[in-house]
């Protein structure tokens, strides 16, 4: 059986895309900012399948690349993480999700205070750690949610799970969905649940989310190349938060793993066992971890981790699997946003039967769907396959 590993490296994005500025991205460059930012990276391994040789890639060459590699920009006006995942998948919006740079319109926190039979604090765009820090202690007092969302179509709920429990915030983000939808659409409703204690000084950094967040998003608004897969008669299997991103729709099996560490673990499961014909990936914490939290130097360790573990990856494929690397988005932690920025996402692509060409610039995400769908045999329409 034909099989296709694609992983997802969240926000991993080299280089501003052409319309960068009208997002206020102008410079923002996550792999090369990052590099500059700790005297480079210690990338062996995606060094040698090509990563440095990508166009403006500001990492090192190598003379004979063992991937394909190129880069993807986007088509859908946006750069958040459903737009990106979905644009991958085959799904190219005309008009991307709804944000709301300067909190939430009156009506609706209104509504939602009556809906969850309590107030709420905050309603602005801030940086999820920023926010815990500043309302935590108040939210402790009083019990209220904090509410909060960013540059992105997120409606974010945070709790401290000694004070509002897990499933009860959950319920609290379902409601949130719902209410969510029609002319105030967002991509997605993020549960943020944290633990700690601000201490006697109220020190910043003292309250900590924890890994229990939850994401709801929208069902995908049109056929994916899931659905095409499992129309064919083959199965597919969600790493991450893939389910979240694509309500389950298209995804046979899951895995909702939490971190990057234990996401490598289930990829490399996965390949060692014949079930599923396409592994879909999201490893979140580049960006969830140190993208939003302006971290170059955490951000680096994440890369180098990943890298370290490559070759248990590769080893557990078979002769005609293919390997494909590549981003969602960019989140530049240089920079002073601490927001998703508007990039080029990576492309390479692996496998014993692959030709290690340069693939240029693609003009959509699409073309990594499409490019999946043709190695696995499957009909579909969207985008252009790189062989």
């Amino acid at each position: 059986m034909k099989r296709v590993c694609l992983i997802i490296l969240d926000s991993v994005g080299i280089g501003e895309l052409p319309d960068a500025a009208e997002f206020g991205d102008t410079g923002a460059h996550t792999l090369g900012n990052v590099s500059s930012a700790v005297g480079g990276l210690n990338l062996p391994n995606l060094f040698a399948m090509g990563l440095g040789n990508i166009e403006n890639s500001r990492l090192p060459r190598v003379s004979a690349p063992t991937a394909a590699y190129g880069r993807c920009a986007q088509k859908t006006y946006a750069k958040d993480t459903t737009c990106g995942h979905w644009e991958i998948a085959g799904i190219i919006m005309e008009q991307p999700f709804r944000t709301y740079p300067d909190g939430f319109p009156p009506e609706i926190m209104a509504e939602y205070e009556r809906l969850i039979g309590r107030k709420t604090l905050a309603n602005i765009a801030a940086s999820g750690t920023e926010i815990i820090n500043r309302c935590g202690e108040e939210h402790v007092r009083t019990g209220y949610p904090i509410v909060y969302t960013s540059a992105d179509s997120v409606f974010q709920v945070a709790a401290h799970e000694d004070v509002i429990p897990v499933e009860q915030l959950y319920e609290f983000c379902e409601i949130a969905r719902e209410l969510m939808m029609g002319e105030h659409c967002v991509g997605r409703v993020i549960a943020r649940p944290f633990v700690g204690t601000a201490g006697a000084t109220g020190a910043s950094g003292a309250f900590k989310r924890t890994e229990r967040r939850k994401d709801y998003a929208v069902a995908p608004i049109a056929p994916t190349i899931l659905n095409a897969i499992e129309a064919a008669g083959l199965s597919t299997l969600g790493i991450g938060k893939i389910e979240d991103i694509f309500c389950r729709d298209g995804v046979t099996h899951i895995n909702h793993t939490t971190n990057n560490a234990a996401g490598i673990d289930a990829i490399v499961t996965a390949l060692k066992n014949p079930q599923d014909a396409f592994i879909f990936t999201n490893l979140v914490d580049f960006d969830m971890l140190y993208g939003h939290r302006n971290d170059p130097a955490g951000y680096a360790a994440a890369l180098e981790y990943f890298d370290s573990r490559l070759p248990e990856i590769i080893s557990a494929m078979n002769d005609d699997d293919v390997l494909i690397l590549s981003a969602d988005h960019g989140c530049d932690p240089t920079t002073p946003s601490t927001d998703h920025s508007r990039e080029y996402i990576p492309l390479l692509v692996y496998g014993k039967n692959i030709k290690p060409v340069a693939l240029g610039t693609r003009t959509s995400f699409a073309d990594i769907g499409a490019t999946v769908c043709k190695w696995l045999g499957v009909e579909w329409g969207i985008g252009t396959p790189v062989f």
